[in-house]
């Protein structure tokens, strides 16, 4: 594993997706930053971060999709790595708010952004942007986020947590290569909220009751609606009241 450390930087995203269609960089190389000033989200929200407190890293995964099809493929296989990391740092209660968030009791403490590009011989690149809230103790404005300082009330060493988001990460997209039936099962299991009764707003702001019951094999959350019928929802489709 390359890591390249930043002080600071636009996007890691970015700055990676710019390095490697100028150059063949090794797979799962790692660009993080101390300071990144246009942080992402899904569907273009914006991720903020406290300077020097968190950890915001990209990493490069080539050879994995084989078709765009199989993307939530990826997107499970990091997230588990991402979950699996903090449990072997004793952070409680973790599970992954669909599509990729990372939570811990009712928390959001990190957020996953992949992008990929498709190459002219058809290869797919993937760049996986982590923002992981480590040392922040301050969310003022923001209820409903919080951090592994905060939960585990001690602070930690963000190199250490980033080397075993990155080792876990590579070691998941060996497994999905092989078997991506193990991740799906591991990733259905620990969804937030799963199988429990809740508000949901779709859309058009009509609020609803309804149960997660999973994920489809294209990545649509299933929802178990009042009238036994399981309905599917894109990104941005549904928003889970909690």
């Amino acid at each position: 594993m390359k890591l390249i450390k930043l002080d600071a930087i636009d996007s890691t995203n970015e700055f990676l997706k710019g390095l490697s269609s100028k150059q063949n960089i090794e797979n799962f190389t790692v660009v993080s930053a101390e300071n990144q000033f246009k942080g992402k989200g899904q569907m273009g929200a914006v991720w903020s971060s406290e300077a020097s407190k968190n950890l915001v890293m990209s990493i490069l995964i080539k050879d994995f999709l084989s078709d765009i099809t199989q993307i939530f493929n990826l997107n499970i296989a990091v997230s588990l790595a991402v979950m699996e990391a903090l449990e072997s740092l004793n952070i409680p209660n973790l599970s992954i708010k669909w599509p990729n968030d990372i939570m811990s009791y009712n928390k959001k403490i990190g957020g996953i952004l992949i992008e990929n590009v498709i190459k002219s011989d058809g290869t797919i690149n993937s760049v996986v942007g982590l923002g992981l809230n480590v040392n922040q103790i301050n969310f003022e404005n923001l209820p409903k986020a919080s951090s592994m300082a905060v939960i585990a009330a001690k602070q930690f060493n963000k190199e250490e947590v980033l080397l075993k988001v990155a080792e876990n990460i590579e070691k998941n997209a060996a497994t999905g290569i092989k078997d991506a039936a193990i991740l799906w099962e591991k990733y259905v299991f620990n969804l937030y909220k799963r199988g429990i009764p809740m508000a949901f707003s779709n859309a058009k702001n009509i609020k609803f009751m309804g149960i997660i019951h999973g994920v489809s094999a294209i990545g649509k959350l299933q929802v178990l609606l009042e009238d036994d019928f399981i309905c599917e929802y894109d990104i941005k489709e549904i928003q889970m009241l909690y």
